[in-house]
């Protein structure tokens, strides 16, 4: 068995300089559990994102293969850790030891699809524009282009997700990739995980003879001094709005301002069209509340709002599912941090004018109650402020409108989402053309006929949307498209092949496609 340091990693080695240490809890019955772990000095911040920069020249020309392999060896790595390990997640976030296992397949899967996506090679994105050394009235140069690593990126672990969206989750992932190293901030709420995970990481950073700096890990308050390290050049961060807004403003006031890449607040709207109602009503009210307590409520994509047109049909679908959310048990959240910030929500909801309590239990001891809402539409019209924070833990609001109309003016009241659902016939697809052409401009992917809890893990994922779901809707959190977050064109103009980087070189030795004066190719120049 692995045993658990609690000192910081810089550079491939533990430092524990400072004398203030930080506890690790067991999350269901708060006991403190047999860890300490070393808050980081202003001096191991300095030191880990120098090491950093230090690594950085060295990693980002490493060929997409050697990094392809290092992602690999994390990934085996990981599946290796061994059942000790399950159950210490288990302790310090109550979630239950298949949903750990999940997340650690999740978590491995995950490196090794960027993994394959480096020994692909578009993430290069090369294009070449050969010269033109006879066009009139001016010649064209020889102009090649292709992307490349940031530098350093500074990297949040979120609560919620203890593996996946953590130290080896999918901002470590995507940024190795690109061939930046990472400095990472361990979450409070799991460090022994985290501890656990790191020295995985740097197991196989020595296996595969990476340079000392690729992987850091910190303990602490430390994320104003790491943000603002001239070495650190992006930011991956997921949690509160808080936060995420805090990180962003401190990046934008830098001498050098860097990108923030913050996964934020979502409230997930779920749609409910009467054809679907009429058909499955019963159906709809099961899964509907099975998603929304699913982990305790403690998704990104939690269903947070439930709109749905009057009808005698919907009236049926809302008393079986206040009826089934009123039967469902309370469960114990990530850690108390969170169990005080999902009753404050509910107390706000509680004391609105606007706002009706459904059914759900009041909170008794340390374990959420699921609980649902109604809101009357003209809040959401008038972009009420509370009905668009997202209460953190099982609970959602259903809102009822007129019509289709009243509909459209609900959801355009909507700031931006990860998501948004549309439960729907076929009979009914021919009348969602505005509906969907507004959510496009809301949300970073539209469901139908599914529940948002559940985030595939592939090329074509969207985990983002626009703000406040995330600080930059350009880019993913989740899927290989989240590496261009770290990645920037670099143009060579009239460079000889020799000095190329291999994606441009004439002989095309990477085999890659390449866009060749406006023509995808394979073929060597």
């Amino acid at each position: 068995m692995f045993e658990v340091s609690g000192h910081n990693y810089i550079a491939g080695t533990r430092s524990a300089q400072g004398s203030n240490t930080l506890q690790s809890h067991d999350a269901s019955t708060g006991e403190a559990l047999p860890y300490q772990f070393h808050q980081a000095t202003v001096d191991e911040v300095n030191a880990a994102a120098e090491a950093a920069a230090s690594a950085f020249p060295v990693f980002r020309n490493l060929s997409a293969a050697r990094r392809a392999g290092f992602l690999d060896a994390i990934a085996t790595e990981l599946e290796a850790l061994d059942d000790s390990f399950i159950a210490l997640v288990c302790r310090e976030t109550a979630l239950p030891a298949g949903r750990i296992q999940g997340e650690r397949s999740r978590t491995s899967g995950q490196m090794r699809l960027f993994a394959t996506m480096l020994r692909r090679g578009d993430f290069y994105g090369a294009r070449i524009d050969r010269a033109l050394p006879d066009r009139q009235p001016l010649p064209r140069p020889d102009l090649r282009q292709y992307r490349t690593g940031l530098g350093p990126v500074a990297v949040f672990g979120a609560s919620n997700f203890p593996l996946a969206f953590s130290t080896a989750g999918g901002d470590t992932a995507s940024a190795l990739a690109a061939g930046c190293p990472v400095v990472f901030k361990a979450h409070s709420g799991h460090m022994a995980t985290a501890d656990y995970v790191a020295d995985a990481i740097t197991r196989a950073a020595r296996k595969t003879g990476m340079p000392e700096g690729v992987f850091n890990m910190l303990y602490g308050s430390v994320g104003e001094a790491l943000v603002k390290h001239p070495s650190i050049q992006a930011v991956g961060f997921t949690g509160s709005l808080r936060g995420g807004r805090a990180l962003c403003d401190m990046a934008a006031a830098r001498p050098q301002p860097i990108p923030v890449f913050a996964e934020m607040s979502s409230i997930n709207p779920v749609v409910l069209m009467p054809q679907a109602l009429k058909v499955r009503g019963t159906k709809i009210a099961t899964d509907l509340a099975a998603s929304v307590v699913l982990g305790a409520g403690q998704f990104c994509t939690n269903p947070g709002l439930v709109l749905g047109i009057r009808s005698p049909e919907f009236s049926a679908f809302l008393e079986r599912f206040t009826g089934l959310m009123g039967e469902q048990p309370a469960q114990t959240m990530l850690n108390a941090g969170a169990l005080k910030s999902y009753c404050h929500g509910l107390d706000n909801l509680r004391a609105h004018p606007g706002i009706t309590h459904l059914a759900g239990a009041g909170q008794q001891g340390n374990q959420a109650q699921p609980q649902v809402f109604k809101a009357d539409a003209g809040l959401l019209i008038e972009g009420d402020e509370l009905l668009q924070e997202e209460v953190f833990g099982p609970t959602t609001i259903v809102v009822e409108v007129a019509d289709q109309a009243g509909l459209l003016e609900a959801l355009n009241g909507l700031r931006g989402q990860l998501t948004a659902t549309l439960i729907v016939e076929a009979a009914e697809l021919d009348t969602l053309g505005d509906v969907l052409a507004l959510l496009e401009q809301k949300v970073g992917r539209v469901l139908f006929n599914g529940y948002p809890t559940g985030v595939e893990v592939c090329d074509a994922m969207v985990h983002g949307g626009p703000y406040p779901a995330t600080s930059d809707a350009r880019g993913t959190s989740v899927g290989t498209l989240a590496i261009d977050r770290f990645l920037r064109p670099v143009c060579y103009q009239n460079c000889p092949d020799s000095l190329l980087p291999d994606a441009l070189k004439n002989s095309n030795p990477l085999g890659i496609a390449r866009l060749i004066n406006g023509v995808g190719s394979r073929d060597a120049l």
